[in-house]
């Protein structure tokens, strides 16, 4: 919408910049953090590598499914708020930015959220499929092996690319003038979930307090600092 005079209207420019503002990575990561843990928590619960094959398939028949599902639903939102943090830091990126580390940083992103709703797929589709009574499991075997699928699609694959994203970021960042512990705090996350060789449920949580506590950086600060740099 322009005004007679050619310019853009004011509620059109409070609009853009509304939606280039670096606070809206903060809010979009933060709430990425809050869901990405309480699904993960969520699937745990009924799914979770401590529990042995035969009580997860009594808690998959039983009140004991409710969380998982719940956790089930809940992964996609995570997803969609990774995506806008995603989008909203590479527009702050821009034309700037080395092309190199900003294709990483888009595909490493990318990849995670794919690997990240393969793997709830896979777990939850037991909780899913006993719920709906379209595919009850039936045997310590299956129910094994789709557990098995899942947290290699979580905890190995969604791990790496989420290591090779705060790589990525952190680079970045590091370009871009920011404090030194957003950076050093992201090269030794990244080295953690790259390096890693074990199902340790924990250690992709690192992931969601290193995106928490850059987010909660860029909500208060308002990335004032990336503004003298190269631009996030």
């Amino acid at each position: 919408m322009e005004s007679r005079s050619g310019e853009p209207s004011t509620f059109e420019s409070a609009a853009e910049r509304g939606l280039t503002t670096p606070r809206a990575a903060g809010v979009a990561g933060i709430v990425f953090s809050i869901l990405f843990v309480v699904a993960l928590v969520f699937l745990r619960q009924s799914l979770g590598r401590s529990l042995d094959t035969e009580t997860v398939m009594r808690d998959l028949t039983g009140h004991g499914s409710n969380l998982a599902l719940a956790g089930l639903y809940i992964v996609p939102f995570a997803g969609i708020a990774f995506l806008w943090f995603i989008g909203v830091v590479r527009d702050r990126i821009g034309e700037r930015e080395d092309k190199f580390f900003a294709t990483v940083f888009l595909g490493s992103g990318l990849l995670f959220v794919a690997m990240l709703f393969a793997g709830a797929a896979v777990i939850g589709g037991l909780v899913a499929g006993n719920r709906f009574g379209t595919a009850t499991p039936t045997d310590v075997a299956t129910v094994g092996f789709a557990r098995s699928v899942g947290y290699s699609f979580l905890f190995v694959y969604a791990a790496k690319a989420a290591g090779v994203f705060t790589l990525a970021t952190s680079t970045i960042i590091r370009r871009s003038h920011w404090p030194f512990w957003t950076s050093l705090s992201g090269f030794a996350t990244a080295a953690v979930l790259i390096l890693s060789i074990a199902f340790y449920e924990p250690i992709i949580l690192l992931f969601a307090v290193w995106v928490a506590a850059i987010s909660v950086y860029v909500l208060v600060t308002g990335g004032r600092q990336a503004r003298g740099g190269t631009g996030l």
